[in-house]
């Protein structure tokens, strides 16, 4: 009955081509207390579904080919307001809306609001930024039914298609997305942001982020695809901005509480205050997290303060500040091998382990309206941060720990920037057309250190060089880096329906390598025979523009057809250079990665029966960086990371949501929605100096990638069930199906995971439940070729959590 239904709604797709919209309706909505602006507001028409939101001005625009429409103005915190209109041409709406007087139920609430589907997506123009023609995602978290509490990625990102995720924390203390083949790890290949600035730890230097924000905490996750290069970076993945909820608009504080309860000696705490008074306005939160692990030698404790300040002088002119810090300690319980694995996936021969992260973010913005058409944002941030890594690790992962002296590496991230934004609107030989100019600065001075730690078995994170002169791997480096942006972006509205957005990113880049490293070898008892202390200096200096283009058809209010291509670069890191590690070796001849990405597909809503994203991708990369399996005339073989060859990926990605609610002809008390997110991707290298990697599949490509679920609702009680399967990746250019002694190299095996959450509301109370891994499958998503492992780190088995929150 679905398929048919689909059919029936494909064929309506390419009917409604024809039709073109002929009037637009625009205006600004304002408070009718304060007469403040009301951004995201969402516009609906009764019968067409969501039309438009309104912008940080209040401002809002919509095209139909409708003259008889019933708008009805929505936002949680303010009285519906309905209209009718009759339209004959182009007509100016301003709205006023009053704040709502009575307190609802979340169900009720989404009933009102009609947010029947968890993905939205972005508009042409969001505040300061350009988004026309993109592949953009925008994951609604305040709508989710996934664990929150453990930020289970699997769950929250399960409608953004194409995502490669690994799965190894039970705590959601870092987040692992990959996707068309970027590694996953430490999402590095992503731009990472929280409210429109940088969060890595070095955006160039050592885009890997250790920071995750909690998503309780979140209103939204934005995903854009690569053509986000442009304007927020080269990285090849694109951009995830994570938005953190917003100061309640109308009470002077509220409080929301969360307490979470799960497997393996879970408990976490999120505490959230929130108001506003006159022109200040506040929002923070505390988030607590502390458990055993699923293993043994892996309890955690993090502790995460996130506050924003904001003050509105005026209309036009508003101020906030924003301070994040986070303090982890992790015990490691270490890699495996595959037999390992396959002898007991849980057990752990680390007990010395240790992972220690602080990571402290600040950022001031400065938003301005000079008129109607043109705004302005500024932001000035920084980091100063750590990450410290202790713990016994060897080529031989199954080596049993000898209780000598331990590997310690320290990072100390400084760094800090600004980015001015200017955004206009304007009409070009009379048409409409908006015009982005912004600019980066970003200066950081890092520190990378290895050397012999503590021989103890705690978390001491003090070097013992003294006690231990002879340690093998000793390096210690500064990675001051400089780089310098500026981009562009304009839409050119041939008429209302088609645009036209061209775009460039200019990009000096000057990354500096300033230390030494020593050389060490011993006998068999441990006399030194060789020491050698090696400078190693480096400045490498780089300029050069990447270009794009998108392109939109909107040829009604129900579809879009989108296309974009844009050229990406990623720089090498000295850091992952410089390290000393016994699980692979660098080439010494190791560049930078060039290509560039292509997106094309249709999306809509067709009369919200149904939400739909359909497209193709090609993403080509020039010197991908990998790793491959080395063979040497003395007979050993070791993975050597380098840049493997040239490579290219062909996919398709969809997301198909369905309102069986309206569908089904349900009454209010009900909703219910099923989705399907699929991705099937062919990869290959198209060329290779390195001997048998030619022809090969590249790596971190599973060929299927599905998630699919059904969310059912009866008044405040929520269920959802979530299944997911992932057919079998490599995880180097050879294609290896064995593993080798450290457990870094070998295939992932195809896995699928069901998982069932639910939950119910009553007046100021939520209590939220579900197990995750329902089938308790034994799997892993990931070989780690560093910590937490190296080698094999498994997945979570089946896990349960429940979670109370009240909202005073």
């Amino acid at each position: 009955m679905i398929l048919k239904d689909f059919k029936l709604q494909i064929v309506l797709f390419l009917m409604s081509l024809s039709a073109f919209g002929q009037y637009k309706v625009t205006g600004y909505i304002t408070q009718g207390t304060t007469n403040e602006a009301v951004t995201d507001v969402q516009v609906f028409d009764k019968n067409s579904g969501l039309l438009a939101t309104s912008d940080a001005q209040g401002y809002y625009e919509l095209s139909t080919d409708k003259s008889e429409l019933t708008l009805v103005f929505y936002k949680s915190e303010f009285e519906i307001l309905e209209l009718k209109q009759t339209l004959d041409g182009n007509k100016s709406l301003n709205v006023v809306l009053l704040p709502l007087q009575e307190n609802l139920s979340e169900i009720i609430i989404k009933a009102r609001s009609a947010k029947i589907f968890e993905l939205n997506r972005l508009k042409d123009v969001e505040e300061t930024a350009i988004y026309a023609g993109k592949k953009t995602e925008v994951v609604l978290v305040d709508q989710s039914l996934a664990n929150l509490a453990t930020n289970n990625a699997r769950q929250i990102y399960n409608q953004v298609a194409g995502l490669n995720i690994y799965q190894n924390d039970d705590a959601g203390l870092q987040l692992n997305i990959g996707g068309r083949g970027l590694d996953p790890n430490r999402t590095a290949n992503f731009n990472t942001r929280q409210n429109g600035y940088d969060i890595s730890a070095d955006v160039l230097g050592y885009p890997e982020s250790y920071y995750t924000p909690a998503a309780e905490g979140l209103k939204e996750i934005q995903v854009i695809r690569g053509a986000a290069s442009l304007q927020y970076g080269t990285q090849f993945g694109g951009l995830i901005n994570f938005k953190t909820k917003e100061p309640n608009p109308n009470q002077p504080i509220e409080l929301i509480t969360r307490n979470t309860l799960g497997s393996y000696g879970l408990y976490t705490n999120f505490t959230s205050l929130s108001g506003t008074k006159g022109k200040f306005s506040y929002y923070t939160y505390f988030n607590y997290k502390t458990g055993d692990g699923f293993r043994p030698n892996s309890e955690f404790e993090s502790k995460n303060v996130f506050a924003h300040l904001g003050y509105q002088f005026n209309e036009k002119t508003k101020l906030s500040l924003e301070f994040t810090h986070l303090h982890y300690l992790a015990q490691q319980g270490g890699g495996l091998t595959d037999a390992q694995f396959n002898e007991d996936a849980f057990q752990s021969n680390r007990e010395r382990n240790w992972f220690k992260v602080n990571w402290l973010l600040y950022n001031l913005k400065l938003s301005h309206k000079f008129s109607e058409k043109t705004n302005l944002t500024f932001n000035a941030f920084g980091l100063n941060a750590s990450r410290d890594a202790l713990g016994f690790r060897t080529n031989r992962v199954d080596q049993v720990d000898p209780n000598n002296e331990r590997d310690l590496i320290k990072g100390d991230f400084k760094n800090f920037g600004a980015e001015a934004r200017v955004l206009s609107r304007y009409k070009l030989f009379g048409k409409d057309a908006t015009f982005l100019i912004g600019s980066k600065f970003y200066k950081a001075n890092n520190t990378e250190q290895q050397g012999p730690g503590s021989d103890g078995r705690g978390p001491d994170f003090n070097f013992y060089t003294d006690d231990f002169p002879n340690y093998p791997a000793q390096s210690e480096f500064d990675f001051p880096n400089l780089n310098v942006a500026l981009f562009g972006e304009h839409i050119y509205y041939v008429n209302d329906q088609f645009s036209i957005t061209p775009g460039f990113r200019f990009e000096y880049i000057k990354t500096e390598s300033e230390g030494f490293y020593k050389r060490i070898n011993t006998d068999a008892a441990g006399n030194v025979i060789f020491e050698e202390t090696v400078t190693d200096n480096r400045d490498f200096k780089r300029d050069f523009v990447l270009l794009g283009l998108g392109l939109s058809y909107k040829p009604s209010t129900r579809l879009e057809i989108y296309g974009n291509i844009s050229q990406n670069y990623r720089s090498v890191t000295f850091s992952d250079i410089n390290i000393n590690n016994p699980a692979f070796a660098v080439n010494p001849d190791i560049t930078d990665e060039k290509g560039f990405t292509a997106d094309i597909g249709f999306r809509g809503n067709y009369k919200n029966l149904v939400s739909y994203d359909l497209g193709a991708f090609a993403l080509f990369y020039n010197g991908r960086i990998g790793f491959i399996q080395k063979s040497f005339d003395d007979g050993r073989v070791i993975s050597e990371r380098g840049n493997v060859g040239d490579a290219r990926m062909f996919g398709i990605e969809s997301l198909v949501d369905f309102n069986l609610k309206k569908i089904l002809k349900m009454n209010n008390d009900f909703s219910c929605n099923y989705f399907i997110n699929a991705s099937f991707i062919s990869s290959e290298y198209t060329s290779s100096q390195q001997a048998g990697v030619e022809g090969n599949q590249v790596e971190f490509v599973p060929d299927v990638n599905i998630k699919t679920g059904v969310k059912f609702g009866y008044k405040n009680l929520l269920a959802n069930v979530q299944y997911s399967y992932l057919s079998r990746q490599f995880t180097d250019a050879t294609n290896s199906e064995d593993a080798n002694l450290s457990g870094v190299i070998g295939a992932i095996p195809q896995y699928d995971i069901l998982d069932v959450s639910l939950s119910y509301t009553y007046k100021r109370f939520k209590l939220e439940a579900g197990i995750n891994n329902v089938l308790d499958e034994t799997y892993f998503t990931r070989r780690a070729t560093g910590y937490p492992g190296p080698g094999i780190i498994p997945s979570a088995p089946r896990n349960w959590y429940t979670t109370l929150q009240i909202k005073l």
